[in-house]
């Protein structure tokens, strides 16, 4: 076994059971996985830098391919059912051996790193990849180690990627040739016939989400940023409504655009990079993602690009409408190099609403900011995973990311009710979605207007305004908000036929009320009572 690289570790590739590997490039910097990446003809490169890489058909997650194998150790704690589908350890252990015989003779890319930003609660981590690419994607994406320890890194954590390796669902018990197979017990995750690196990222965020909160960490699918008094916000949200966009402030630090945790020191971030989407991105509307789109080291996933000129056309969704940037959080001028930050003044929670009801600003009591984190609602946005067509999709994804919360939904809200509790901060819900009708009538609150939002939030301003409550969703609405039209504030006022309004506000108020009932057993009166009122 052929092995290159810088500092190839003494915990090696027998240790996971892989023998055999025609060469084995250990920990290689940005550059030499390009020269890799060109080599073996993953991709190309753009004008001014980026690698271009093209994931074919699976251009998003594959969320019904995700299986965690049921084992005594962490049966108890699983979340089972349509999120979490159990999977036969013996099953496991049959396509394990497979994989090993399939990684012979073949070239293998690692990278050693850690999850999380705090030395006192990260992870050491391997990510073992048949592409180039896939390995600059994870060295971008986690938390680097000291290079001159990195002989010395034994993984807790161990990532196996094979996008060639396709199972065979009657052999395999998969649901299809894609599999993404989560062993608590093992420490290992195994990801096959799929190129689509968001598998890799969102894995280690699946483990971060069992580990921590059973020492009693809370984690987060959410932004953070710091301001210049060292405040720091975070904000929950899907993709597609704004995490990344809202939290990459020129005005402010950012700390992580997508998981952290909350410890009793305050918030980190679990990355070292940030994975966005960029189609349609524009330099005039997100000028600090946009400039990652044209320097070296940023991965750009299923991006058009001139094969001529080499220049990208990020508003061609030809591929898919899921166009992704992946680059190291360095490429962003305001970044907290440490990745953390203190205890929130500010727990924003992002909604796209389809439905063009819900208020674009309003201020939640605790309760409700525990029963908004439990119904998780918004539209799913077109092409983030595979099946979905063009049109948003309204849904309700507990704790804003149901397909990575591993535990029982109570666990996370209990620990945000104790965070929000403890360290007194103020919560808001942010509707980045429609106004004025639904999606196809109304329009897309100007972004203009939600920065404006977020500004007045974070400095402080916002929490002084009086506010009233929505008849419907109950939701205590700002009267005023610096460089927002006031009737803007009104979703009611925003409609043409109030009729229609009061009408589609009734029937989401009852699909909240539907969705809750899973949850009203395990959180008190006062939550289930905070939600809309449908009668």
């Amino acid at each position: 076994m052929q092995q290159e690289g810088w500092n190839p570790s003494s915990y090696g590739m027998e240790e996971h059971g892989i023998y055999n590997a025609k060469s084995v490039y250990w920990n290689l910097p940005s550059a030499a996985l390009y020269e890799h990446a060109i080599r073996r003809k993953e991709g190309e490169v753009a004008h001014l830098g980026p690698l271009v890489v093209n994931t074919g058909r699976y251009t998003g997650r594959s969320p019904n391919d995700k299986f965690i194998v049921q084992e005594p150790g962490s049966e108890d704690h699983i979340w089972w059912g349509p999120v979490n589908r159990p999977f036969e350890a013996e099953q496991f252990d049959r396509i394990y051996q497979r994989v090993l015989a399939f990684l012979q003779g073949r070239e293998l890319f690692v990278q050693d790193c850690f999850v999380g930003a705090d030395p006192s609660y990260r992870k050491p981590l391997r990510v073992i990849t048949e592409l180039a690419w896939h390995s600059l994607f994870s060295r971008n994406m986690f938390v680097r180690p000291d290079w001159s320890k990195v002989h010395q890194h034994v993984p807790e954590y161990t990532i196996i990627s094979v996008p060639n390796f396709h199972a065979v669902p009657a052999l395999d018990g998969t649901r299809s040739e894609a599999f993404i197979l989560v062993h608590f017990g093992k420490k290992l995750v195994l990801i096959g016939g799929t190129s689509y690196a968001g598998e890799i990222k969102k894995s280690v965020f699946t483990i971060m989400n069992y580990c921590l909160p059973l020492e009693n960490i809370f984690s987060m699918h959410c932004s953070a940023n710091i301001g210049s008094e060292q405040d720091t916000a975070i904000f929950f949200g899907l993709s597609g409504t704004g995490k990344t966009t809202l939290s990459t402030d020129p005005e402010r630090r950012l700390i992580g655009d997508d998981e952290h945790g909350w410890s009793d020191r305050g918030v980190f971030n679990f990355e070292g990079g940030c994975y966005a989407k960029v189609i349609r991105l524009s330099r005039e509307a997100e000028p600090q993602i946009y400039e990652t789109t044209r320097r070296f080291g940023t991965v750009l996933e299923n991006v058009v690009m001139d094969p001529i000129t080499r220049r990208l056309n990020l508003d061609d969704d030809s591929f898919t409408e899921n166009t992704r940037g992946c680059y190291p959080l360095t490429h962003i001028e305001n970044v907290e190099v440490s990745g953390m930050g203190g205890h929130p003044r500010n727990v924003i929670m992002l909604t796209a609403d389809a439905f063009g009801v819900m208020p674009p600003i309003s201020k939640l009591t605790p309760e409700q900011a525990m029963y908004h984190f439990l119904s998780g609602y918004t539209a799913k946005v077109a092409g983030t995973e595979r099946g979905m067509g063009n049109e948003p999709q309204a849904t309700f994804s507990t704790c804003f990311g149901a397909p990575f919360m591993v535990l029982k939904p109570s666990v996370y809200a209990n620990l945000l009710r104790d965070k929000i509790s403890q360290h007194g901060a103020n919560c808001w819900l942010v509707n980045t979605g429609w106004s004025g009708g639904p999606f196809g009538i109304g329009k897309r609150v100007p972004i203009a207007y939600t920065r404006a939002m977020i500004r007045s939030i974070l400095s402080g301003k916002l929490a002084s305004v009086p506010t009233r409550p929505d008849p419907i969703f109950g939701l205590h609405i700002p009267e005023s908000c610096e460089e927002v039209p006031s009737e803007t504030l009104w979703p009611s006022r925003t409609w043409k036929d109030p009729a229609e309004y009061e009408a589609k506000a009734r029937e989401l108020a009852k699909r909240f009320e539907k969705n809750f009932e899973s949850f009203s057993s395990t959180v008190s009166q006062e939550v289930c009572s905070s939600g809309p009122r449908v009668k």
